[in-house]
């Protein structure tokens, strides 16, 4: 009988300490997915500003040189204002649309699911769930 209390308390405490490290694993799980979350976060924002900042460009750029280009293409091919303005304008957008699509690229490419944080709590229920068998084996 005394062996068998002390089996008993054995696994009483085992199962005490796999509460206790269940615990701290969630916590460390959810602080490994908030700092997931936080750099690809991070990284999200950095790209929106350069697909931001691309249109930005483009669209200061076609407002500078518009003026002036238009007028030099119209003296040296000795066009219309509007043939000089057409492709001008053509010019811009294509230059506009290559720099949207690069930073559009880069936002897809972007994962925002935390991916590592997945996985190790899949690991962990994993390692619980044995845990829990070894337990019962045990008290058999």
């Amino acid at each position: 009988m005394p062996e068998l209390r002390q089996q008993e308390r054995s696994i009483g405490e085992l199962f005490g300490q796999l509460t206790q490290d269940m615990t701290l694993l969630v916590r460390q799980e959810v602080q490994l997915a908030r700092t997931e979350m936080t750099e690809k976060l991070s990284r999200f924002t950095t790209n929106l500003i350069s697909v931001g900042a691309g249109g930005f460009v483009a669209y200061l750029g076609g407002l500078a040189l518009m003026a002036a280009l238009i007028l030099a293409i119209r003296d040296l091919a000795n066009i219309s204002l509007a043939w000089s303005a057409l492709i001008v304008g053509g010019i811009l957008a294509i230059v506009g649309y290559v720099m949207l699509q690069r930073g559009l690229k880069e936002l897809k490419a972007v994962d925002l699911a935390p991916r590592r944080s997945v996985e190790n709590i899949k690991d962990d229920v994993q390692s619980i769930k044995d845990d829990v068998q070894w337990a019962k084996e045990q008290r058999s």
